[in-house]
C-alpha cells in the first residue's frame, strides 16, 4: 500500500492500494494494479486464451470489480459505467473484425474560417474571428485566417483530394458574414452564395454528398456589436439566415447541421475568453439562446422545406468521455456523471429530453445563490419553449476526441468535479487530447441509453501533431484504426445506431487559438509555397482503405486482401529475382 517513503515522505506512492492519509482511519482503496496482480496470481502467470478469430462477443468478460454501488444520481445512463467497469485492459484493447451497415456514411470535415481565406474578398463582411485574429497575442504566433488554406480559390483542388480519399460525404460550414456581410437579410452577398453553389455542384459531380453546417463559430462582427448571442434578437437573425440558406442551397443539401459545438461557443467564447469574441460572464445565456435558435431553424426546415427537399437537420454536440477514477468510490462516479451533464448534457438534454437536467439546474442554482445572486445564472425555459425545443433533432451529431478521468470532487468548479488524464495515455500536440479509444464506445453507449438510441453521426474525430513535418503519420493511423474499431464495437456488439463517421480534418488548417502550430489534417498544406499545395500523408491511404472495406472485414477479405496481395507481390519479385540470378549464373558458367 502507499506508505512513508523515507526522505520523500508521502509524496511518492508505490502501493497497489491507495491510503487516504487525510482520514484518521486510513482507509485502503485498491488501484487497478491490485486487480491486475491478483489476476496474475490467480492464473499463476499469463494464461493464454487463443482462438483463430478474436471477437469480444465470443470471449466472456473477466469480472475484476464488484458491481458499482447504487447511484444517488437518477439516470438510465449509469448502466454504461456498470457495464464497462468489469472490462479488463485486454478486453478494452482487443481488436474486433466486422463491417458497418450498407449505406454507412464515411466523411471528412472542415470549417469555413479555418480553410477558406478570402477574409475580405468579394464583399465578405467581418467575422468575430477576423477581429479576434487581428488583435495582438490572441492567436499563437499571431497567425490568422486571412488566407488560411485558400479554399475560397481552390474548389477543384479540394474536391480532387476528397475523391482521393473516397469519402461519401464532405462536411463543411458556411461563412455567415460571407453571404450576409452585416448578418441580416437586408444585405445579401450574391458572390458568397455563388461560391457555395459552385462548391456544392463540384461535390455532386464527384458523387460526394455534402453535410453543411450553418454556424461554425464565425459570427458576423456586426451582430456581435449589438450584443451577439446575448441579444434576444439573435434567435430571429439566425432563423432568417437559415431560411435564406435553405432556400438558395437546400436543393443540393440532404444533411444540415445548425450549430457546431455550442458548448465551445458558450464556454470558450463567452466564459474562458480564449476564443472569439472574448471573455464574458454570461455563458449560460449564450447557450440558452443557441438552443432556442437551433429549435427555430429546425422547425423552419421541418415546416417549410423538408417535404420538397427531403433532407435531415440536427445539431453537433462535442463531449469528452468522463471515467470515474475509482469506480469503487461513489463520489468519483457521481462526479463523472456531473462532468458529462455539463458537457454533453448541457445542449443534448433540452433538445432530446425537453429541459436542462436536474443535475445541472441544481448545481448552478446552488452556486448562484451562494455567490449572492438573487436567482440562478442558468435561465429557465417556459413550458411553451420546452415543447418547442424537445425533439428538434433528426440524428445526434457527435464530435469526440478524447477521454478523462474524473478525480475527487472539486466543488470550486462549475461541474463540481475535476478531470485529469492518465499519464500512461498517449499524447498528441493538443494538451486536451489524449489518445483514449475506449472512450468513444462508452460515450456512444451513454447516448444510446440516455436518449433512446437515436441515429448517431460522428461528425468529428481526429488527432493533432506538431513540430517537424512527417508525412508518415503513423500515430494518426493508429488513432483512426483504434477509434473507428471502437465505433464498430458500439455498432456490432452494443447495438448503438451509428449511421456515419467523419474524420477531422481534411487539411492542416488554422487550429483556432493555436494557429497553424497544431495539425489535424490528413493532407499537409505546404505554407512555404505560395500555391499552398495539398500533400497526402500516409493516413490518406489508410482511411481510404477502411472506407473501401466499410470497416475491418474478416481476414482474407477487403483490407487484409490488400495487404496479402502486397505480400504476394513482394514474394513474387524475390522469386523472379532468384530465378533470373540462377539463369545468369548458368550462362556465365557455360
Amino acid at each position: 500500500m502507499d506508505g512513508f517513503e523515507a526522505n520523500q515522505g508521502y509524496s511518492q506512492r508505490f502501493g497497489l492500494h491507495y491510503v487516504n492519509f487525510e482520514v484518521g482511519s486510513r482507509p485502503r482503496t485498491p488501484k487497478q494494479s491490485a486487480y491486475l496482480y491478483a489476476e496474475i496470481i490467480e492464473q499463476n502467470g499469463f494464461s493464454s486464451q487463443k482462438s483463430k478469430k478474436f471477437k469480444a462477443a465470443e470471449r466472456p468478460l473477466t469480472r475484476r470489480l464488484a458491481a458499482l454501488p447504487p447511484s444517488e444520481v437518477p439516470s438510465q445512463a449509469k448502466v454504461v459505467w456498470e457495464k464497462f467497469s468489469s472490462q479488463s485492459n485486454f478486453d478494452r484493447k482487443m481488436y474486433h473484425y466486422g463491417t458497418f451497415p450498407e449505406g454507412f456514411s464515411w466523411g471528412i470535415s472542415s470549417s469555413a474560417y479555418q480553410i477558406e481565406g478570402g477574409w475580405n474578398a468579394d464583399g465578405k463582411g467581418l467575422s468575430i474571428w477576423d477581429k479576434f485574429a487581428h488583435s495582438p497575442s490572441k492567436i499563437l504566433n499571431d497567425d490568422n485566417g486571412d488566407i488560411a488554406c485558400d479554399s475560397y480559390n481552390k474548389i477543384e483542388e479540394d474536391v480532387a483530394i476528397l475523391k482521393q480519399l473516397k469519402v461519401s460525404h464532405y462536411r463543411f460550414s458556411l461563412s455567415w458574414p460571407r453571404v450576409l456581410p452585416d448578418g441580416t437579410i437586408n444585405n445579401i452577398n450574391e458572390a458568397g452564395i455563388n461560391y457555395y453553389q459552385r462548391l456544392l455542384d463540384a461535390l455532386h459531380a464527384a458523387n460526394i454528398q455534402p453535410q453543411v453546417t450553418l454556424y461554425h463559430w464565425d459570427l458576423p462582427q456586426a451582430i456581435e456589436d449589438y450584443g451577439g448571442f446575448l441579444n434576444d434578437s439573435f434567435v430571429k437573425l439566425f432563423r432568417d439566415y437559415a431560411d435564406l440558406m435553405f432556400d438558395r442551397l437546400g436543393d443540393k443539401v440532404k444533411i444540415w447541421i445548425t450549430f457546431n459545438e455550442p458548448l465551445v461557443v458558450a464556454r470558450h467564447g463567452y466564459g474562458f475568453g480564449d476564443f472569439a469574441p472574448g471573455p464574458d460572464t454570461l455563458p449560460y445565456i449564450v447557450g440558452h439562446n443557441l438552443i432556442k435558435a437551433h429549435a427555430e431553424a429546425w422547425h423552419l426546415y421541418n415546416d417549410k422545406y423538408r417535404a420538397k427537399q427531403n433532407g435531415i437537420i440536427s445539431i453537433t454536440i462535442s463531449s469528452d468521455w468522463s471515467e470515474p477514477r475509482n469506480p469503487y468510490r461513489q463520489e468519483d462516479y457521481d462526479a463523472a456523471r456531473r462532468v458529462v451533464e455539463f458537457t454533453l448534457g448541457w445542449f443534448s438534454h433540452p433538445i432530446f429530453n425537453g429541459d436542462y437536467s436536474e443535475i445541472m439546474k441544481t448545481r448552478i442554482r446552488d452556486r448562484s445563490l451562494a455567490a449572492g445572486l438573487p436567482q440562478s445564472r442558468l435561465p429557465e425555459f417556459t413550458q411553451e419553449e420546452i415543447k418547442r425545443i424537445k425533439g428538434t433533432h433528426d440524428f445526434f451529431g457527435l464530435n469526440h476526441f478524447a477521454s478523462l478521468f474524473c478525480d475527487l470532487p472539486n466543488f470550486a468548479l462549475r461541474s463540481g468535479a475535476a478531470t485529469v488524464p492518465d499519464p500512461t495515455w498517449l499524447d498528441s500536440a493538443s494538451v486536451w487530447l489524449k489518445v483514449t479509444p475506449f472512450g468513444i464506445r462508452r460515450l456512444l453507449n451513454f447516448i444510446k441509453n440516455e436518449y433512446g438510441n437515436p441515429p448517431i453521426i460522428v461528425t468529428e474525430n481526429g488527432v493533432s501533431e506538431q513540430g517537424p513535418i512527417d508525412l508518415n503519420d503513423v500515430h494518426r493511423i493508429y488513432y483512426y484504426e483504434q477509434y473507428i474499431n471502437q465505433v464498430l464495437k458500439a455498432y456490432l456488439l452494443d447495438g448503438v445506431d451509428v449511421r456515419g463517421y467523419t474524420a477531422w480534418s481534411l487539411l492542416d488548417n488554422l487550429e483556432w487559438a493555436s494557429g497553424f502550430s497544431q495539425r489535424f489534417g490528413l493532407f499537409y498544406v505546404n505554407r512555404s509555397d505560395p500555391n499552398l499545395p495539398r500533400v497526402p500523408k500516409s493516413s490518406v491511404n489508410f482511411y481510404a482503405t477502411v472506407i473501401k472495406c466499410n470497416g475491418f472485414p474478416e481476414s482474407g477479405t477487403g483490407l487484409y486482401t490488400t495487404f496479402a496481395l502486397l505480400i504476394v507481390a513482394v514474394v513474387g519479385v524475390i522469386c523472379v529475382s532468384v530465378f533470373l540470378f540462377k539463369i545468369k549464373k548458368k550462362v556465365q558458367e557455360k
